[in-house]
């Protein structure tokens, strides 16, 4: 029972790794989780946050974005999402479409990853809208299907379907977890890694 002597390469594999993928995170803001009807909103925001742990332990680079919060129409981003990613600049935009703001999209390009692993409210429009471009100029879109969530369950599942008949790759958030950390001797995260996921899910 051994591990592997040599990892496989972090930027090439077809996995997600540290090093290959960067996270989005669209629209956390209240209006918009107060507004959720397609699953628990405190479970929701329990997994987002799970998610924005998990990349700052591995060090994923995160692109953070709102919607109107500059022209005063909407509140900031949750707080604790950004006190996680703390120091992590916020995209404020006008347009749905997150993608079509310049700013963002040059926000994640920037990052130089290729696997884009996003978060939105809601399911049917701010997630679907930026992951059908983001799949459209090339990039592999990873969705985490409970970290994200609709105006009615009917609105998320047709969002998610939406996204996957156009290419987009589902996950879930303690699938991200594990296809990070991939192996227990990776000890310089083991601890964190055991901390969000068992947090949630018991030992």
């Amino acid at each position: 029972m051994t591990s592997p002597t040599a990892p496989r390469d972090p930027i090439a594999d077809h996995m997600l790794t540290a090093q290959n993928a960067a996270l989005l995170i669209i629209d956390f803001q209240p209006v918009q989780v107060a507004s959720i009807a397609s699953m628990n909103k405190r479970l929701l925001v329990a997994n987002v946050v799970a998610v924005a742990r998990t990349a700052k332990l591995y060090g994923v680079p995160a692109v953070l974005t709102t919607v109107n919060v500059t022209s005063g129409r909407n509140q900031p981003m949750l707080s604790p999402i950004t006190d996680v990613l703390s120091g992590v600049p916020i995209v404020d935009r006008t347009s749905i479409n997150a993608w079509e703001d310049d700013d963002f999209a040059a926000a994640v390009k920037a990052t130089g990853r290729k696997k884009l692993i996003m978060v939105a409210l809601w399911t049917e429009v701010c997630l679907v809208f930026p992951a059908l471009d983001a799949l459209q100029e090339g990039f592999d879109v990873y969705v985490v299907v409970d970290a994200v969530g609709g105006t009615s369950k009917e609105a998320h599942r047709a969002g998610l379907q939406r996204i996957i008949q156009a290419g987009g790759i589902p996950i879930s958030w303690i699938q991200l977890a594990c296809e990070l950390q991939r192996d227990w001797n990776r000890e310089s995260t083991t601890a964190g890694f055991a901390d969000i996921v068992f947090a949630e899910v018991g030992h």
